[in-house]
C-alpha cells in the first residue's frame, strides 16, 4: 500500500531550523504496530498521522518509541501540510486527539494552536535526574513534565546530560524541561526525554503548556515570546488564556515523498 509522507520543520521560518516532524495522511487507520514501525523508520522526534473525518480531523502522534498524548510541533506540521500542500479550505482546523479537540487557526503564515494549560507545581527532583545534570536548578516543579528553573539563559545553554544516569528513569510521555528568563525573549527552554532515541527535542510545543502559565504568572505578562535554545532553535509566540494557552509558530516544508507498507 502506497502512502504519502511530508517532512516539515516546525516553529521556524527557515529550513533546517525548528523541529522536524513527518506528517502522514491516511484514508483509514493502520494498526498501532504499523504506525509505530513507520515512526521508527522516519527517525524524527514525532510523526503525525491523521484521518480527515469531515468536520474534524483525527490526529495521532508517535515517537519512535511510543504514542504521545500531546505534541505541539507535529500538530503545527500537520496544519501546515493541510493548508499549504493538501489545499485544505478552512482557516480553522479542528483536530480530534487524545488531549481533546485542538483548534488551530491559520493566519498570515502563522499557526495559532489552542492547547490545554498545565500549570506545574512544586515537586522533588528524582535522584536519577539530579545526578545527570551538570548544573542544578534553583526550583523544581512538575506537571506532565518536570520543569527545572535556572538563574539565566547562559546556564540553560550550558546544561549537559549524563545519559547513563538520566536513562535510569522512565517518565512515560513526560520529559524534563529546563528554563530561565531569556536574554532576547521572555523565556528560554530546552527539553530532554530519558530512554528516548532522541535525547534532546529541538522544539517542544507541548512543554509550553506548562511554561506559558508558569512564566505568565512569574513575569505578570499574558503575551510572551519564547525561544527553545536547542542547536536548531525554535521561536514560539504564546498567550496565557487561563485554562488554555495559545502557542503560535511558522513552518517550512523540507521534503515530500512516498513510502509503502505491505
Amino acid at each position: 500500500m502506497k502512502h504519502h509522507l511530508y517532512q516539515i520543520d516546525a516553529f521556524t521560518d527557515a529550513i533546517f531550523g525548528g523541529n522536524p516532524a513527518c506528517v502522514v495522511p491516511l484514508d483509514k487507520w493502520l494498526s498501532d504496530e504499523i504506525l509505530l514501525k513507520i515512526a521508527k523508520e522516519n527517525a524524527v522526534a514525532e510523526t503525525a498521522f491523521f484521518v480527515d473525518k469531515g468536520a474534524e480531523i483525527h490526529l495521532r502522534w508517535f515517537t519512535p518509541e511510543i504514542e504521545m498524548d500531546l505534541c505541539g510541533h507535529a500538530t503545527l506540521a500537520a496544519a501546515h501540510c493541510l493548508k499549504t500542500i493538501l489545499d485544505y479550505k478552512k482557516d480553522q482546523i479542528i483536530f480530534e486527539t487524545l488531549s481533546g479537540d485542538l483548534i488551530v487557526n491559520a493566519e498570515d503564515g502563522f499557526y495559532k494552536m489552542d492547547f490545554p494549560a498545565r500549570m506545574p507545581i512544586t515537586d522533588n527532583l528524582p535522584s536519577a535526574i539530579s545526578k545527570s545534570l551538570n548544573i542544578q536548578p534553583k526550583e523544581v516543579l512538575k506537571s506532565r513534565d518536570y520543569v527545572l528553573v535556572y538563574e539565566n539563559e547562559r546556564e540553560i545553554r550550558n546544561i549537559k546530560i549524563d545519559r547513563q544516569s538520566f536513562d535510569q528513569i522512565n517518565l512515560g510521555t513526560g520529559g524534563v524541561i529546563v528554563t530561565a528568563i531569556g536574554d532576547n525573549c521572555d523565556f528560554v527552554s530546552r527539553f530532554f526525554t530519558p530512554q528516548a532515541s532522541i535525547l534532546e527535542d529541538p522544539v517542544t510545543g507541548s512543554a509550553h503548556c506548562s511554561l506559558v502559565p508558569f512564566w505568565s504568572k512569574r513575569l505578570n505578562k499574558k503575551e510572551l515570546y519564547a525561544q527553545q535554545v536547542s542547536e536548531r532553535l525554535g521561536k514560539l509566540y504564546c498567550e496565557d488564556k487561563g485554562d488554555r494557552v495559545i502557542i503560535s509558530g511558522q513552518a517550512k516544508t523540507y521534503a515530500i515523498g512516498n513510502f509503502w507498507t505491505e
